[in-house]
């Protein structure tokens, strides 16, 4: 991190490494501050009661990560040596450090869909019948949009037919939104659609929005309560943390609409990329994650070190795939660097 910022690096590997604008420092600089363990950080408060009205939920709570606010719901719907439905692909299942048995002692049922997008049926071939062998089946979780699946947006219709399923079976459903602003500014749907579609709700400030810290989870208020407590329990109670929460209020003000700029900057890469011979395949790109699969003429490590000569920093999401996300930090310039780089490989 210390080269890529002496350096200056176009950095592609993820939009959590955007750094605040000057605008939004100053907004930071000027937060009013209290205790929020105590429940008087004025700029939390304020924050936590801007996303629920955003969602037409009674309550949310700001936490460090959006791992955390995943965690937190997981443990809120479940009790030890239930199950849970999320696809193969899923953040919670692939990248939170196995909590879900750790945190909460629960079971994993994972559905193996194309792009972390499966179906209805999917999930009602999924529920356990009651049955002493069988764990019983509590919750079900998306991730919109999916990270694994290159960015991949869930339609409002195919979430509300998953909602329908859950009420049906007597199931929680929880919506990992950690990129959810990108699906909202290319589909037709609101938060407010989000927030009538979902028991609970993980957002994350610090990707496209651009903030350095902080997730909210949001739900009603018997739900919220059990989850600030067990927000404390994982010792994830701060204390003058409003800093980090104004830093919140600004970028929901300032920063969703601009998330289409990220898009059209990806689509420019998967254009560039399509048809290159070093290029076996690439996922659709419909936010600002492009990922794609290199054929045997150049090893990842080939590919990146290429890349990383000319200043440019990815990362590696497999066997033989590599990851572009646009954010905040990338501009046109940086774009035409990218493309300049992959050029020289052709």
């Amino acid at each position: 991190s210390y080269l890529i910022t002496l350096m200056n690096i176009v950095d592609f590997r993820s939009d959590t490494v955007t750094r605040p604008t000057q605008a939004m420092r100053q907004t930071m600089f000027d937060a009013p501050l209290g205790d929020d363990v105590f429940g008087d950080d004025p700029s939390i408060n304020a924050l936590e009661e801007k996303v629920a009205k955003l969602f037409n939920k009674d309550a949310a709570l700001f936490c460090s990560s959006g791992t955390l606010t995943n965690q937190i719901a997981i443990k809120a719907h479940t009790q030890p040596s239930d199950e849970l439905i999320c696809d193969r692909l899923s953040h919670i299942y692939c990248y939170e450090g196995g909590g879900i048995a750790f945190n909460s002692g629960v079971q994993s049922r994972l559905i193996h869909s194309a792009a972390g997008v499966f179906t209805p049926e999917a999930v009602l071939e999924n529920i356990n019948t009651e049955n002493v062998h069988y764990p019983h089946t509590k919750l079900v979780c998306l991730e919109n949009t999916v990270n694994k699946g290159g960015g991949k947006i869930w339609e409002l219709e195919q979430m509300q037919a998953i909602r329908a399923v859950c009420d049906q079976q007597q199931l929680a459903l929880h919506l990992d939104g950690a990129r959810l602003f990108n699906a909202i500014v290319e589909r037709n749907y609101t938060t407010q659609d989000i927030g009538n579609t979902f028991h609970s709700i993980s957002i994350c400030l610090s990707k496209g929005l651009g903030c350095p810290v902080g997730s909210l989870i949001i739900g009603d208020k018997t739900f919220i309560h059990q989850a600030r407590r067990i927000r404390k329990v994982l010792g994830g109670g701060m204390r003058q943390a409003g800093f980090l929460a104004a830093a919140g209020s600004y970028a929901l003000e300032h920063h969703i609409d601009r998330l289409k700029e990220d898009h059209r900057r990806a689509k420019q890469i998967e254009q560039l990329l399509t048809g290159l011979p070093f290029i076996e395949s690439i996922v659709p790109v419909t936010t600002n994650i492009v990922l794609f699969k290199l054929n045997n003429t150049i090893s990842e490590n080939q590919f990146l070190q290429h890349l990383q000569s000319h200043h440019i920093a990815a990362m590696q999401a497999g066997p033989k795939t590599i990851r572009f996300v646009t954010h905040l930090d990338i501009d046109d310039h940086g774009i035409e660097r990218l493309l300049d780089a992959v050029k020289k490989l052709n």
